[in-house]
C-alpha cells in the first residue's frame, strides 16, 4: 500500500513538473499578440467582381466617348485656322513645346517601365504603393494629361477642322487617359485584371497623342511635307500642286 501511495506521489509530482516546464517554455495564452505579427489572408473576391468590374470601366469609357460625340456632332465650322499663319514666334513656341511634350511623353513610358521592372508587375507594383502616394501620382496624372493633351490637340484639331477622324484624336486620348488612371485604383483596391484595361488605355492615348505631335511637328517644321490628309484638309494645296 505504501508503495502504491509513493508512485502516485511520484507521478503527481512529475505530471505538476512537466505541467511547469512548458509553461514556462511555451507559456501559451500568456504573451498577447501584436497586430503587426497577425498574418490577414484575404478571402478571394468571386469572379463576377473580378471581371465584371474591369469590364464596367470599359464600358465607362466607351460610354464617355459616346456621351461627348452625342452631344457635341461632328460638324463642319467656318472658322478657318491653320498653323502656318500664325505669327512665326507663336509657330515656333508651339513647335518647342510639342518636341519638349515628346520628350516628356518617352521619359513617363521609359519610368513606367522601369517601375515594372523593379515591382515585377503593374500589380505588384500598385499593390505596394501607399494610398498617399496613389492619390498624389493621380493628382499629378489628371493634370499632367490634361494639359498635354490640350497643349497640343487644341491646334492639332483646329488645323485639321476639315477631317473628320482627326476630330476623334483629341476626346478619345483625355478618354482613355482618364480610364487609364481609374483602372490603377481598380488593380490596388478591387482585382489585378484592370491590369488590361491599364495596358489597353495606354496604347490608346499613347497612338493618340503621337499621332497629333507627328502631325505638328510635321506642319510647323516640315510645311512643303504633304500627304493625302493635308490635300482632304485643304483643298487650296491641290491648285497650288
Amino acid at each position: 500500500m505504501n508503495r502504491k501511495l509513493i508512485l502516485i506521489c511520484l507521478l503527481s509530482l512529475l505530471l505538476v513538473s512537466f505541467n511547469l516546464i512548458a509553461q514556462e517554455e511555451f507559456k501559451f495564452g500568456e504573451t498577447p499578440v501584436s497586430e503587426s505579427e497577425i498574418i490577414k489572408v484575404e478571402q478571394p473576391k468571386p469572379a463576377w467582381i473580378q471581371i465584371g468590374a474591369p469590364i464596367a470601366v470599359l464600358a465607362f469609357f466607351f460610354g464617355l466617348v459616346l456621351t461627348v460625340f452625342k452631344m457635341i456632332p461632328y460638324r463642319d465650322t467656318k472658322i478657318h485656322f491653320n498653323l502656318q499663319e500664325l505669327p512665326v514666334a507663336a509657330q515656333r513656341g508651339i513647335g518647342m513645346a510639342v518636341i519638349m511634350f515628346g520628350i516628356s511623353f518617352g521619359f513617363g513610358a521609359f519610368e513606367a517601365r522601369y517601375q515594372i521592372g523593379l515591382h515585377g508587375s503593374a500589380e505588384t507594383y500598385f499593390h505596394e504603393m501607399g494610398l498617399g502616394k496613389l492619390i498624389a501620382i493621380t493628382h499629378a496624372h489628371l493634370i499632367g494629361f490634361t494639359t498635354s493633351f490640350f497643349i497640343i490637340g487644341i491646334p492639332f484639331s483646329l488645323h485639321f477642322k476639315r477631317l473628320r477622324i482627326y476630330q476623334l484624336i483629341f476626346p478619345l486620348g483625355l478618354a482613355a487617359a482618364l480610364t487609364d488612371i481609374i483602372s490603377w485604383w481598380g488593380i490596388k483596391f478591387v482585382t489585378s485584371n484592370f491590369e488590361y484595361i491599364t495596358w489597353w488605355c495606354g496604347a490608346v492615348f499613347s497612338i493618340c497623342y503621337i499621332w497629333m505631335l507627328i502631325g505638328l511637328v510635321r506642319i510647323i517644321f516640315f510645311p512643303k511635307l504633304h500627304w493625302f490628309p493635308d490635300y482632304i484638309n485643304d483643298e487650296t494645296l491641290k491648285k497650288e500642286d
